[in-house]
């Protein structure tokens, strides 16, 4: 390849990589919010539910849904089940949002390889692009440019040195 296309695609390489990582932060910032405003919705959803085991069971959520739940009614034993679901979400919710109390490299990690895939669909649903300009984003941004083009040139010299040990055709001598 020509010195000046090897140049010119490091460039390349090097600028897109430069605006994904700039976008990294912003997602996780974008993840971040929802998941504290689901965590609000369901925990205002849940709050009569808890009044109600705080009044009749002391605070236990749990005894509340097993009364639902052993009821003869299934309209009760359905309405446990619904507020089961909504105890479990709290407590995903809850979960992330803790594990989320940490740097931006590991929030960025968590959030793209074990983030709860509801979130990750919603937040990639509503989406905005844009280009942060601040100090965690730069920072982001230029070191996964940099580790990107540091794998891209290790790649290439493992390539070189392949293609240079590779035996070339020769004649068969006798």
């Amino acid at each position: 390849m020509p010195d000046f296309l090897y140049r010119y695609l490091i460039v390349i390489v090097a600028c897109l990589a430069l605006l994904v990582g700039l976008q990294i932060p912003n997602f996780v910032d974008q993840y971040e919010k929802r998941v504290d405003a689901h965590l609000r919705e369901v925990s205002i959803n849940l709050k009569p539910f808890q009044a109600i085991a705080d009044k009749y069971f002391a605070g236990d959520l749990g005894k509340l849904i097993n009364l639902h739940r052993n009821s003869g009614e299934k309209p009760f034993q359905e309405e446990g089940a619904a507020i089961e679901q909504m105890v479990q979400r709290k407590l995903r919710f809850e979960a992330d949002l803790a594990a989320l109390q940490t740097s931006l490299p590991l929030k960025a990690f968590r959030v793209l390889f074990l983030g709860d895939r509801e979130m990750i669909d919603e937040a990639l649903g509503q989406y905005s692009y844009t280009v942060p300009l601040n100090q965690d984003a730069l920072l982001f941004g230029a070191t996964f440019a940099l580790t990107l083009l540091l794998l891209l040139e290790l790649l290439l010299a493992l390539a070189r040195r392949i293609s240079k040990k590779s035996p070339a055709t020769h004649p068969k001598t006798q």
